[in-house]
């Protein structure tokens, strides 16, 4: 007969464990005394993401105009994420027209909230958060990502091991609870992406989780779904978009982020279970966010759309799966798919995304094709942000 055994005790040994090799292996690939650097990115990817010939970066330089790049070995020519802005700032100048490469909010235009959301785990939520939040970044816009799932993969991602550097807090439950909420500015934190920063996340958000009930027996007047919304009122005017990466369930921290948000973007992975998953969470979401309009909350969005996820193309059932939804849903369906890849796989080892990752550590078609549907789904997000705010693209 096998010993008992204290459950409580052997996963925490196990937690206790995980963390210390975690963090050894966060200390192997960026040592503490180190800063964690963006990677500077070749001419040619800097004139694809400002929408010019690389030949005409070559004239700047050789005009003395814009920053110098750092040329290497074979008179290849490489730019900072801060070489790009600066880039930015001077094309901006003489463009015909405004926003060509500065292409964020102008006088008059609200603030894009784009709520990432699936109730069930696996779907590539996170992937497609945080690549969308850097995609952003990249083409210009000031972003603000907010690690609102208690796992705080997006806030890993991003190079925060939240058990170890955020044991005195530093989530959005310091600006958002009850009792003695701080100040949103005071928990921001800069990334080594230039134009994002971030909110990261730790098991301290599920404290909303139980707090929220307690408020609303106590009829407060503390309506938790404008918690978020509140907080980020106060920081509004410095951002252009903020992408939150919501938990797997339909909480009071989900819907919250919901009624804050001006934009959803659900992630499924066309599979039947999945499909059938996200069924149930769309009827409880709109029967849930049905009471809380009656509340008062502000339930009109300027778009929402299903992003398919790790798809196949290659893959029958999937295929089924993903015209079904596109003929359940129309517009609604992105038109471009993320794709299971291995080297979005292999970069999340490094905590990496393939926007940080160098390209020569996969083979050139793996990362290109991968590259290219990332671009392109959020290429069509970019595209709904311009036509919210009254501009280029359809919604």
């Amino acid at each position: 007969m096998l010993p008992k055994t204290r459950i409580d005790k052997l996963v925490g040994s196990h937690a206790l464990a995980l963390s210390e090799r975690l963090q050894a292996h966060r200390a192997q690939l960026f040592p503490p005394d180190a800063r964690r650097e963006l990677r500077k990115f070749t001419s040619g990817e800097v004139a694809d993401l400002l929408g010019v010939k690389d030949a005409y970066l070559r004239k700047l330089d050789l005009d003395g105009k814009g920053p110098s790049p750092e040329t290497r070995a074979g008179g290849r020519r490489y730019y900072s994420p801060q070489d790009i802005q600066a880039l930015r700032q001077l094309l901006e100048k003489g463009a015909k027209s405004p926003g060509t490469y500065l292409p964020g909010r102008r006088d008059g235009d609200h603030l894009q909230v784009i709520t990432v959301i699936n109730f069930k785990g696996g779907s590539g939520k996170t992937t497609t958060a945080a690549h969308l939040a850097q995609k952003l970044a990249l083409d210009g816009y000031r972003v603000l990502a907010i690690d609102l799932d208690p796992q705080a993969s997006l806030s890993a991602l991003h190079g925060v091991q939240p058990e170890f550097d955020l044991s005195d807090g530093g989530t959005i439950y310091d600006a958002i609870r009850y009792e003695d909420p701080v100040s949103l500015r005071n928990i921001i934190q800069k990334t080594y992406f230039t134009n994002l920063d971030l909110i990261p996340g730790n098991l301290e958000l599920m404290e909303f989780e139980h707090d929220t009930p307690r408020a609303i027996l106590e009829r407060s007047g503390k309506l938790f779904f404008t918690r978020i919304g509140d907080a980020l009122a106060e920081v509004e005017s410095d951002y252009d978009v903020v992408v939150i990466d919501c938990p797997p369930q339909l909480g009071f921290l989900t819907m919250s982020a919901l009624s804050a948000a001006t934009a959803i973007l659900v992630t499924v992975h066309p599979q039947m279970l999945d499909v059938m998953s996200m069924c149930q969470f769309l009827l409880m979401t709109s029967n849930l966010l049905g009471v809380v309009a009656e509340a008062g909350a502000d339930m009109d969005y300027d778009w929402l759309r299903y992003v398919v996820t790790r798809y196949e193309p290659g893959d029958g059932p999937q295929n089924q799966m993903v015209s079904f939804m596109r003929s359940m849903f129309g517009e609604h369906v992105l038109n471009h798919t993320v794709l299971k890849s291995t080297a979005i796989s292999d970069a999340g080892i490094t905590k990496q995304t393939l926007y940080e990752v160098e390209k020569s550590a996969f083979t050139r078609s793996t990362y290109e094709r991968a590259i290219e549907s990332l671009n392109a789904v959020n290429g069509e997000i970019e595209g709904l942000i311009q036509s919210a705010w009254g501009r280029k693209g359809e919604s």
